[in-house]
């Protein structure tokens, strides 16, 4: 395909929380962040039977989560290749559904990792404080240059939310 793959993708519509609700899809996606894919590649790399992966890439299609990359003619037949449609996906702010669905598929990533970078901290911080740090992290993980294919891949993930404290005692 000749369109370029979009920065990001607002996780907010129906489409995407549908395909965001079977964790066989996260998997599909991790899949193909490494690059395009045909659906026996994808099959024998998650170990699931060409069906499976079908229904679940015409879920994601539906969703415009995964495009046709391009295709090629083999034994008489046409053999497509899918990618993702987007580099990062974002979370909708405010919305349990998105939250939860890619923190279930980033904790599924983080159990196969024999040695995972996680940090939970609260902060005080001043409204003024928040924003610039809400855009120096925003900036690092969309800035972040990429090795080329022969090299590992990570996940990231980012967030800075607003704890509902209780107000302070008067």
């Amino acid at each position: 395909m000749t369109d370029e793959i979009a920065d990001a993708l607002e996780v907010r519509t129906a489409a995407h929380f549908k395909a965001l609700a079977h964790p066989f899809r996260h998997r599909l996606l991790f899949a193909l962040g490494a690059g395009p894919a045909t659906i026996s590649q994808l099959a024998t790399g998650l170990g699931a039977a060409k069906g499976t992966v079908a229904h679940h890439l015409k879920v994601l299609a539906e969703a415009g989560m995964v495009r046709t990359a391009h295709t090629r003619q083999v034994r008489g037949g046409t053999e497509q290749y899918h990618e993702r449609a987007f580099r990062r996906l974002v979370g909708e702010t405010g919305d349990s559904h998105a939250t939860a669905a890619l923190l279930g598929a980033v904790a599924e990533e983080l159990a196969a990792d024999p040695d995972p970078l996680l940090h939970l901290r609260h902060l005080r911080l001043t409204p003024a404080q928040a924003q610039r740090l809400r855009v120096t992290l925003d900036d690092l993980v969309r800035d972040a240059e990429e090795a080329g294919p022969d090299q590992p891949r990570y996940g990231v993930l980012v967030t800075l939310y607003r704890r509902g404290d209780p107000p302070p005692a008067s």
